[in-house]
Order: C-alpha cells, then sequence, then structure tokens
C-alpha cells in the first residue's frame, strides 16, 4: 500500500482512496489482499479508513478492544485515527484494557470489580488523572503508574479488568 499511495500520485482520486489505509497503520497490506485474511484488529482500522474521508458530525463508534494484538507504535497511530475521527466530528466509546489508549481518552468509566457476572458496576469515573487516584477504581493502580504515581498504599498486582474509554 505505500508504494501504490507514491505510485498513485498523480492520480489523484485514487491517491485519496489509499492514503487513509496507510494513515490507520495497514501501509503494509498488498492491494487486491483477500479481506477475509485480515486480523479483526485490521479489519477495523480498514473500516475506519474508509470513513476518514468523511464528515463524522453526529458518528456515534463502539470499538470492543480495537488494541488487542497491536504493537505498542500501532496502538499510537490508533490514538492519532480516533483524534482525527473526533476532530471531524464523531463520538467514540471505546471499551479496553490499554493503558496507552485508556491515558488518551477524554473521559474512562471503570467498571468490575471483575469481568461477567462478577462485574457491571461503576468503579469510578473521569479523566484519565481523575480515575488513577480514585480508591475505588480498579484500574487506578495501573494508570497511576503509567502516570508515574502510585495512590499512597496501593501497587498493581494483577492486569486492569476492562474499562470504557469515552472520546468525545
Amino acid at each position: 500500500m505505500h508504494d501504490a499511495v507514491d505510485q498513485f500520485a498523480g492520480r489523484p482520486s485514487i491517491a485519496s482512496a489509499l492514503r487513509p489505509v496507510n494513515e490507520v497503520g495497514l501501509g503494509y497490506l498488498k492491494l487486491g489482499e483477500p479481506t477475509p485474511s485480515l486480523s479483526g484488529g485490521e479489519s477495523q482500522r480498514l473500516k475506519i479508513a474508509s470513513r476518514l474521508r468523511s464528515s463524522q458530525r453526529g458518528a456515534l463508534y463502539v470499538f470492543d478492544e480495537p488494541t488487542t494484538g497491536l504493537h505498542p507504535l500501532d496502538v499510537a497511530t490508533l490514538v492519532g485515527v480516533l483524534d482525527r475521527l473526533l476532530d471531524a466530528g464523531a463520538t467514540i466509546v471505546v471499551i479496553d484494557h490499554d493503558l496507552d489508549l485508556l491515558a488518551a481518552a477524554d473521559y474512562l468509566i471503570d467498571m468490575g470489580p471483575g469481568g461477567g457476572p462478577e462485574g457491571g458496576r461503576i468503579l469510578a469515573a473521569g479523566t484519565p488523572g481523575a480515575v488513577a487516584r480514585d480508591a475505588g477504581s480498579v484500574t487506578a493502580p495501573w494508570l497511576a503508574e503509567y502516570f508515574g504515581a502510585l495512590p499512597p498504599g496501593r501497587a498493581a498486582r494483577e492486569q486492569p479488568h476492562l474499562s470504557g474509554a469515552l472520546y468525545r
């Protein structure tokens, strides 16, 4: 895809359709690659790429663990793409536990205390910094460690449970 964008630079209608695929971190794909061979995360990002060329006013996106299987550099690319969707007017809800993604959110809703039947209660809500300082949050120790400041008497022991991140 990287090469195709350069190859079709003189054909704006083609280049403008290919460029968003590069921008969502899928530049390594080959033109004509069958979509069933794509991972779930790649498929989500390909869908996002198709939306980047239009207005997002009033659009709502809900992503379920879009960082699964992504390299940290790809998570940073995803955060940049989500920012572009926001700048274009979209509202984004993300269910994830990746600290890079959670720290970049405008607002978090930490649910738990466990998963499945052990969860479903709001434990903390607010900015990532506020959730990191909330004694009732299951995710707080990991966010605090991420931000470089564990709350007094708390230590990160296990992986955080899923948290919701709201980008608006």
